[in-house]
């Protein structure tokens, strides 16, 4: 596997509003270089280790859902420690019980390259036992969004979704996403940056908490 960063770079945490680093690396569906999934959404996230019960509930999970990531234009990615082969008989364990098959593809990061290049590993650190991290990386190869679980507690799948839906929403309407919000439901407007307008405003907190109307999204809205 490869990846562009210098080792001063791979050391540095990522921010949102970084391009993703890219690499390329064998994957359970062949080779992948993170930059030819351009053009479309990607969420990479991280697992400690293969054959782990949290990661095994939300590979199930995921691949079940696997067609509404795929309804709102975004590719699921992989990454963990353990050897190829060492995903391929997890995929078939989990085939096997679940009756379900995990076609997003795994990579593979036995040195840890990747992982310290996205800043989920410490540059010293020897193994990913700890990582649960998550990537939200738009069409232009910008990180949007990160989340990070601890090792023993699972992610949430519909709050996956409901980040995805909002990233796109906000960026379709050019508008904010308030607590809680949920596909179809108002956005919130960018604060007026005119003086007059907050002068003229119907009270004190309208030019700054204004609603727009219904959001507008690829379907799932």
């Amino acid at each position: 596997m490869d990846t562009n960063e210098t080792p001063a770079e791979s050391a540095r945490a990522l921010r949102i509003g970084d391009t993703a680093p890219d690499f390329e690396a064998r994957s359970t569906i062949g080779p992948v270089k993170l930059s030819a999934l351009r053009d479309r959404w990607l969420i990479l996230f991280s697992h400690p280790a293969d054959f782990t019960p949290v990661c095994t509930t939300e590979f199930v999970e995921l691949a079940r859902q696997a067609d509404e990531f795929e309804k709102r234009d975004c590719n699921l990615m992989a990454l963990s420690v353990d050897s190829l082969f060492s995903h391929f008989a997890w995929l078939r364990a989990i085939r096997d019980r679940f009756d379900v098959e995990v076609r997003f593809p795994i990579v593979e990061d036995p040195t840890l390259v990747i992982g310290r290049a996205y800043g989920m590993v410490a540059p010293k650190d020897n193994d990913s036992a700890t990582v649960r991290t998550t990537f939200f990386i738009d069409p232009a190869g910008v990180i949007r969004a990160m989340t990070c679980y601890p090792a023993n507690m699972g992610r949430s799948i519909p709050e996956m979704l409901r980040m995805l839906d909002a990233l796109q929403a906000i960026d379709a309407n050019e508008a904010l996403a308030p607590a809680n919000w949920q596909p179809g439901e108002p956005l919130l407007k960018p604060p007026t940056q005119d003086l007059d307008e907050v002068f003229t405003a119907g009270d004190e907190t309208a030019w700054f908490l204004r609603e727009t109307g219904r959001s507008t999204g690829k379907g799932h809205g």
